[in-house]
């Protein structure tokens, strides 16, 4: 039988060794490699082709959640586990309408991180007890209706809108994204129109309560 092939994605190098450890603990299992952020990892999964991501949701430049999402659109064959600190159902909600097939607590066990594993590996869903058991409730209830603002942006709006509440520049944000500072004003004027939001502060505290960026990044 051959291992499951782990990539861990976390900006905390700290962190990506205990999982490492973890994990290279449990039989059956090959962390193939690490990345710090959301667009390391997009370009790891397409060269070491992992079967499994665990993914952190706050982290600068392109947070988990858009990563997710992209690795599950790109390479449908790879599942995600979120790896959070946050029991908050709207990151929860986030990460399942991204394409997560798990939720993890970084405060979990290593029976509870095995657990995960090979649940995800079966072709399951797992969310750690700690979530509360309403959040999937109400993801069934929400899934099929409206989509929220969030929901209704295009990934290089949700990209721009992630870099603006982060503090970047406008000129920081072109180089960034290798778009035109025209560009990224026409992404911010559009932003603000669809949201009904009108100024940077306003987009700060949107990106934050939807999850899109933590409090503390």
């Amino acid at each position: 039988m051959k291992p499951v092939r782990i990539l861990i994605t976390d900006d905390h190098t700290l962190v990506r060794a205990g999982f490492r450890a973890l994990l290279q603990s449990i039989e059956g299992l090959e962390v193939v490699a690490e990345a710090g952020d959301g667009r390391e990892a997009l370009l790891l999964v397409a060269a070491k082709n992992p079967d499994l991501v665990f993914m952190d949701i706050g982290m600068a430049g392109l947070n988990g959640l858009d990563a997710t999402a992209r690795i599950t659109k790109d390479f449908p064959a790879v599942r995600v586990i979120i790896l959070s600190m946050h029991t908050n159902e709207e990151y929860v909600l986030q990460a399942l309408r991204a394409g997560a097939v798990g939720y993890l607590l970084k405060e979990s066990g290593t029976a509870e991180l095995e657990l995960a594993v090979w649940a995800v590996a079966r072709g399951e869903t797992y969310l750690s007890p700690a979530v509360s058991k309403y959040v999937i409730a109400d993801y069934v209830r929400r899934v099929g209706g409206e989509p929220n603002s969030l929901a209704r942006l295009t990934p290089r709006q949700r990209e721009v809108l992630q870099l603006i509440a982060e503090g970047h520049t406008t000129q920081e944000i072109a180089h960034t994204l290798k778009i035109s500072v025209k560009t990224v004003e026409t992404h911010r004027s559009q932003l603000m129109e669809r949201l009904q939001i009108h100024d940077i502060a306003g987009l700060v505290r949107y990106a934050i309560r939807v999850g899109l960026v933590l409090p503390n990044d």
